[in-house]
């Protein structure tokens, strides 16, 4: 079980809903994407270990939830400007979050 945090500290997290615009695999990778995501007034580059479970086609118009606010790292050498949130099962199995109906691009999550 994770340490708990307090309500002030999660409302430090920058979640938004993003629309993801393109998706490539990054080359000599065999597990990573590179995803470029529309959030409103912004676009950000996301570097993401999916394509075990997502072919870039697959990703590309959908609406996903991200934090905006983790620090930026180079992956394989490109920027990682922020995070798609995923699920994972005990088997392995992996799911991008996504909103239940039609949020706009930059909306936030609370």
């Amino acid at each position: 079980m994770a340490e708990e945090i307090t309500f002030d500290y999660f409302g430090k997290l920058d979640l938004q809903i993003g629309k993801i615009i393109e998706a490539e695999p990054i080359p000599e990778s065999k597990k990573l994407i590179k995803i470029q995501v529309d959030f409103g007034s912004e676009t950000r580059q996301c570097i993401a270990g999916l394509l075990k479970f997502y072919k870039p086609d697959e990703l590309a118009g959908k609406k996903c939830v991200f934090l905006l606010n983790l620090q930026r790292r180079m992956i394989a050498g490109y920027e990682s400007q922020c995070m798609i949130l995923a699920a994972e099962d005990e088997t392995g199995n992996v799911s991008i979050l996504q909103p239940q109906i039609d949020l706009a691009e930059g909306s936030k999550i609370r």
